[in-house]
């Protein structure tokens, strides 16, 4: 199991799954599958029993390794628009639900993109802190928008989280994709190299740095 990939982008995942209403048969619209956020909501949708597990990828390279790790159901933006994509994927339906960890010109796109009655969480802003959205996505489909923090959530929320992603992350289900691993001392180096590379997965620290981390943080036992 890779600990680093888990406190942060499944938990997320899971609680705000949880509180869009997600359900065995819903469709999961979770942008940027090569962002930890975004590659743990699709792969818990999937593990969960979404209908579909949507994800994309501004860079034709990535949608290729998504394929090759079993998710069909990612966007490749450079050859068609999200909202495009959803609707091909969805028979024109749309996203029932949107976990949106960019903002920018994507929480715009996406909300184009759900399906009636559908709501989308916004979560990050890793595309930038404003973003512009058409009103009549939101009245004529009866959507919502809501907004998610973590570390806000209550206790009963984590321990429910944890229970659920454990099982499917020792059965294989659920599995971080980790880029590359650095010592603490190289954090330096690991930044750089997600900065400039840009790489298909998690930057991590070593793995009995943060397993002793989990550890503090989250009371386990090593």
């Amino acid at each position: 199991m890779s600990a680093a990939g888990i406190p942060v982008a499944y938990l997320t995942a899971h609680m705000s799954l949880s509180l869009a209403g997600f359900q065995r048969g819903k469709t999961v619209l979770a942008p940027s599958f090569e962002g930890s956020v975004g590659n743990a909501v699709t792969q818990l949708a999937r593990a969960l029993g979404a209908k579909h597990a949507i994800s994309s990828t501004t860079n034709h390279n990535k949608a290729g390794q998504a394929k090759s790790l079993g998710f069909d159901e990612v966007i490749g933006l450079t050859r068609e628009k999200l909202g495009d994509g959803v609707r091909r994927i969805t028979g024109g339906r749309g996203a029932d639900i949107v976990i949106d960890s960019i903002a920018g010109e994507v929480l715009g796109e996406a909300l184009g993109a759900l399906a009636p009655n559908g709501s989308l969480t916004t979560l990050g802003y890793s595309a930038g802190r404003r973003a512009s959205i058409d009103v009549t996505d939101l009245i004529w489909k009866r959507a919502t928008i809501k907004s998610f923090s973590l570390f806000a959530q209550p206790q009963a929320a984590w321990e429910e989280a944890w229970h659920t992603i454990v099982p499917l992350l020792k059965s294989g289900a659920i599995k971080p994709i980790v880029a590359k691993t650095f010592p603490l001392a190289e954090a330096a180096d690991a930044l750089h190299y997600l900065i400039e590379d840009r790489p298909f997965g998690m930057v991590e620290s070593d793995r009995l740095s943060t397993q002793r981390f989990l550890c503090r943080q989250f009371r386990f036992r090593e």
